[in-house]
């Protein structure tokens, strides 16, 4: 049978929430069954009753009464612990809470969802928001190295509710982004459907009018450094995979810092840090109890440095502007004479390398 136990608080957990402690050294216990130990008078802290809002203090004994651990545990799946220091992390990221959302300011490196090699990501980190509605849930996602917005349900619920916003399209969300060079217009919107480019795994995307899935693009020039760089709006009306990065790319003008899409021509000299210019600046979602949702994320420090370098004033964009102009026609020719002249580039590559089989071959 089981038998009750008894904790020590360490140093390490001064001050924390009594619930915050079964979170880290007893996951496998919910906030619904520590409520009801402390509403049978069966938890203990200091040796009188206790509930789940109570501080800790080191020294301090935790009593735990007689439950089949073992049981629950096998029927959860197992998540990694947090440090302190990854809690007060993804707790700092927070910036808009409300009883159906979180939405984070998620930094620059790191990864939406773990992989492979992925170890450290923020579905990891997501634990350390859990609460009594649950561990908050993933809708949507940005790219290892895209800062900004990123709204995370705090529900099964509302996570229901943001999904269907977001495949519906009804969510909005405006990119900031520092592109090289200066757009032939001042306004325009992308309309060139998207596909995994063959020979790269699926890691990148290219143009493909015949095969790919439709993929839109609005953007706007905010301001320009000469014909040297342009700070720019993007929204993108449709959510392929590195939709906004392959359509820059492909209208002659890389976001700063990708490599992926930009080559070396997607660097500038002169102090301009070579991470990539992409900041979700802003989403705007209907809340599942009717209310609005409309939040702005500040910039990482890289990309508000090279604002200021580069003479451009962030304070001076107020207004972030979430209608949809009319497609601009000559953007449209100039990503797809792009597109062609890639293709073409591909085939003669591929000759190229039949070419010289032969010849190895004689």
């Amino acid at each position: 049978m089981p038998e009750t136990r008894t904790f020590t608080v360490s140093e390490d957990d001064d001050g924390i929430r009594l619930d915050r402690w079964f979170k880290r050294h007893m996951p496998e216990v919910s906030f619904n069954l520590v409520s009801r130990w402390a509403r049978t008078g069966q938890l203990r802290l200091g040796g009188t009753r206790a509930i789940p809002g109570d501080r800790v203090e080191t020294g301090q004994e935790i009593r735990v009464p007689p439950v089949e651990i073992m049981s629950q545990s096998a029927k959860r799946p197992k998540r990694d612990l947090l440090s302190a220091d990854e809690e007060q992390f993804i707790r700092e990221m927070v910036i808009y809470e409300d009883q159906g959302a979180f939405v984070l300011n998620k930094p620059p490196g790191l990864a939406t969802q773990g992989g492979t090699k992925t170890h450290q990501h923020l579905d990891r980190l997501l634990g350390g928001l859990a609460e009594d509605l649950g561990r908050p849930k993933l809708v949507h996602r940005l790219d290892k190295d895209t800062s900004g917005a990123l709204l995370v349900a705090r529900s099964a619920r509302s996570a229901g509710h943001f999904a269907k916003a977001f495949s519906g399209r009804t969510a909005r969300k405006v990119y900031w982004a520092i592109v090289v060079g200066v757009p032939d217009l001042e306004q325009g919107l992308i309309d060139a459907p998207l596909a995994k480019q063959p020979g790269t795994g699926g890691e990148k995307m290219h143009v493909d009018q015949e095969h790919g899935l439709p993929a839109k693009t609005r953007w706007r020039v905010i301001d320009r450094a000469g014909n040297r760089a342009s700070w720019v709006e993007l929204q993108p009306l449709t959510g392929r995979t590195h939709q906004l990065r392959a359509h820059m790319a492909a209208l002659g003008h890389p976001i700063v810092g990708d490599a992926k899409y930009g080559g070396a021509e997607a660097f500038l000299t002169g102090g301009i840090s070579r991470k990539l210019h992409l900041h979700a600046r802003r989403i705007r979602i209907d809340g599942p109890d009717g209310g609005k949702i409309d939040v702005t994320a500040e910039l990482p420090p890289h990309f508000a440095e090279s604002l200021a370098t580069l003479g451009f004033d962030p304070s001076a964009e107020d207004e972030l502007a979430l209608d949809q102009p009319r497609p601009a026609a000559s953007s449209q020719r100039k990503v797809a004479a792009a597109a062609k002249a890639r293709r073409r580039e591909r085939r003669g590559e591929r000759r190229a390398r039949g070419s010289q089989g032969k010849s190895r071959r004689r």
